[in-house]
C-alpha cells in the first residue's frame, strides 16, 4: 500500500529574520528544498554549491519566494579557501544546513582509494570544514545558533556497494554529537537529520530503477520521502522548537525491517 505524501506545509514563521546558509542547494534535492522552507518560513537564505550554472537558477527560483536575490557563492567545500570564502561572503550567520555529499557505488574488493577519499573529502570532511568554521564564527559573535547536517540512515545499515558513503555517514553523526558537546558551550546546537530515500531528479538519474524500486518496497508508506519532508524536519532543528536538542540524529525514515 502506498500512502499519499501530505499536502505542503503552510509557512509559520518558524524562522523569521534568521540568517540562514544552506549547502549544495541547487538543483532540485534536499537542499535547495531546505532553502525554499527556509525562506517560506522567513528566514534570510543563503545558498552555496560547487555548479555555478545551476547555483544561479536555484538563486532564481529561490528569490520569488524571498522577494529579493539571495546570496548565491559557489564553493567546493574540498578547498579550504573557497570555504572561508563562502562565510565572508554570508557575513553574520545564525544557523548551517551543512548538505553537500557525494555518492557512489562499489564494492569495498573493489574499491579504488582514489573512490574511498573522495566520497570522504566532501561528504565527512567538507562537512567539518564548514561546521568548524561555523562554530567559530558563532563562538566570536555570541548570539547563539544552530547547526544542521545531513546524515543518512546508510550511517547505520549496510548496504551493497556503500563503504565509502557509509562510513562518511557514520562519520558525519560522530561529528555531530562531538559538535554539540564543544558547542554548548557557547550556546550553538548541532544536530542531524538521516534520510533513508527521498526521490528527486538527480537521485533517479544515478540510480537503477531496480535498486530504486527495492528500496522503495521497505518503506512503511511504500514511498520514498518528498525533499521538502526531509526538509521539515532540517526547519524544525533549526528553529527554536528544538530548544533543547542537541547531538541527536533523527532518522527520516518509515523504513520497517
Amino acid at each position: 500500500m502506498v500512502v499519499s505524501p501530505p499536502p505542503y506545509p503552510s509557512a509559520h514563521g518558524l524562522l523569521a529574520g534568521k540568517h540562514v546558509l544552506v549547502t549544495a542547494a541547487a538543483g532540485t534535492g534536499i537542499g535547495f528544498a531546505t532553502a525554499k522552507r527556509c525562506a517560506e518560513e522567513g528566514a534570510i537564505v543563503a545558498i552555496s554549491d560547487r555548479h555555478e550554472r545551476r547555483l544561479a537558477e536555484s538563486a532564481e527560483r529561490l528569490a520569488e519566494v524571498m522577494g529579493s536575490a539571495p546570496i548565491a557563492v559557489p564553493c567546493d567545500v574540498t578547498v579550504e579557501d573557497d570555504v572561508q570564502r563562502m562565510f565572508d561572503a554570508v557575513g553574520d550567520l545564525d544557523i548551517l544546513v551543512n548538505n553537500a555529499g557525494l555518492g557512489g557505488t562499489a564494492e569495498l574488493a573493489d574499491m579504488t582509494d582514489e573512490q574511498w577519499s573522495k566520497v570522504l573529502d566532501v561528504t565527512l570532511n567538507g562537512t567539518m570544514r564548514c561546521t568548524r568554521e561555523a562554530l567559530k564564527r558563532m563562538r566570536e559573535r555570541n548570539a547563539g545558533g544552530a547547526i544542521v547536517n545531513n546524515a543518512s540512515v546508510i550511517g547505520w545499515r549496510a548496504q551493497v556497494g556503500q563503504a565509502h558513503y557509509a562510513a562518511a555517514k557514520a562519520g558525519v553523526m560522530a561529528l555531530t554529537r562531538t559538535a554539540a558537546v564543544e558547542a554548548a558551550a557557547f550556546g550553538v546546537r548541532v544536530n542531524a537529520v538521516a534520510p533513508s530515500l527521498a526521490m528527486h531528479e538527480n537521485l533517479a538519474k544515478v540510480t537503477s530503477d531496480e535498486l530504486l524500486a527495492e528500496l522503495t518496497s521497505r518503506e512503511a508508506f511504500g514511498r520514498a520521502a518528498e525533499p521538502w519532508e526531509i526538509a521539515n524536519i532540517i526547519v524544525f532543528l533549526a528553529s527554536d522548537y528544538a530548544s533543547y536538542l542537541t547531538g541527536e540524529v533523527i532518522s527520516a525514515s518509515s523504513q520497517h525491517p
